[in-house]
């Protein structure tokens, strides 16, 4: 990529890393804005359970891209992309760096590799689909993607609902399959990019944060904040929101599926899950320079390395 186009930086990892606090020195230290790269940040009503920066952290730091949707809403990869990339612009234009924060692994690949032309969801159609998964089950609808999308049914399991509707989505909206979709992509992204990606180099050690900061979201309240969110009526458990790690947890307690221990479990557990596939991403992620959690260099290896000094 050209040392003509505008700098940009990545600071990615799995969660409980330390993410926020070196972004925030960054900010503290250089012209930067940050940008959340986080499918759960974006929600208003969601701040406990999702380790959103606090108050007094985003007065550091401010960060777009956080609290932007209703918990009832959904927010695709194409319109994180858009947006994240209309704010990119915008921090440019102010003559700053656009940092960009966060795990959620996808919304990184939008920006680099660019996106297919996927249609934007349609509720009719998905209506559709859910009235025949409940009427011949979701076997059945795996069987009719075998047919039409033969590549998107190997990838897909039948016990995965969503990925499955929104394959079939796709097909009655186009008339073409996603994989023939997805082997068409968007225009590269138009600024020159540093990665970076922090985590801690013992597994242990990051599974040990992830126990921690859970039942630090228990003492602040995190009970309380999912019983205000199951008050307001609207929402359920198959809500993108609501599927968040830990939410989904804590919504089934209250539910009386299982107690208060087996629900701490089940969102640590949950979370550590969402660690190891983050750090998954990342083993092979190209060009992304590795920062130990517990470094005492990691603001001098980022300013080194992007040439901010």
């Amino acid at each position: 990529m050209s040392d003509a186009l505008p700098t940009a930086l990545f600071l990615m990892g799995p969660t409980a890393s330390g993410k926020t606090a070196l972004a925030i020195e960054l900010c503290q230290r250089f012209a930067c804005d940050i940008i959340s790269v986080d499918s759960a940040l974006i929600y208003r009503e969601m701040d406990i359970g999702t380790a959103k920066p606090t108050p007094q952290e985003q007065a550091l730091a401010p960060h777009r891209l956080i609290d932007i949707l209703d918990p009832l809403q959904s927010y695709s990869v194409a319109e994180f992309r858009r947006d994240a990339l209309a704010a990119m612009h915008d921090i440019h234009a102010r003559g700053r760096i656009p940092l960009l924060v966060g795990g959620t692994m996808l919304y990184f690949k939008s920006l680099i590799d660019g996106l297919s032309p996927l249609p934007e969801s349609d509720p009719t159609i998905r209506q559709e689909i859910e009235n025949q998964a409940s009427q011949h089950g979701w076997q059945y609808l795996h069987d009719k993607l075998q047919a039409i999308d033969p590549e998107s049914a190997q990838r897909i399991h039948p016990n995965d609902p969503q990925r499955l509707m929104r394959a079939l989505e796709v097909f009655a909206l186009t008339q073409q399959s996603m994989t023939s979709l997805m082997a068409q992509k968007s225009a590269p992204i138009p600024f020159q990019i540093k990665q970076f990606s922090i985590a801690p180099t013992d597994r242990h050690v990051l599974h040990q944060r992830i126990a921690q900061r859970f039942d630090e979201m228990l003492s602040l309240g995190f009970e309380e904040e999912v019983h205000k969110l199951r008050r307001r009526g609207d929402l359920h458990l198959n809500l993108p929101s609501m599927r968040c790690v830990g939410y989904r947890q804590m919504w089934q307690y209250l539910d009386g599926d299982f107690n208060e221990n087996e629900m701490r479990e089940k969102g640590v557990a949950a979370t550590r899950q969402l660690a190891k596939r983050q750090l998954t991403w990342l083993r092979s992620w190209a060009d992304v320079c590795t920062l130990d959690t517990f470094a005492k260099d990691n603001l001098t290896q980022v300013i080194k390395l992007s040439k901010l000094a």
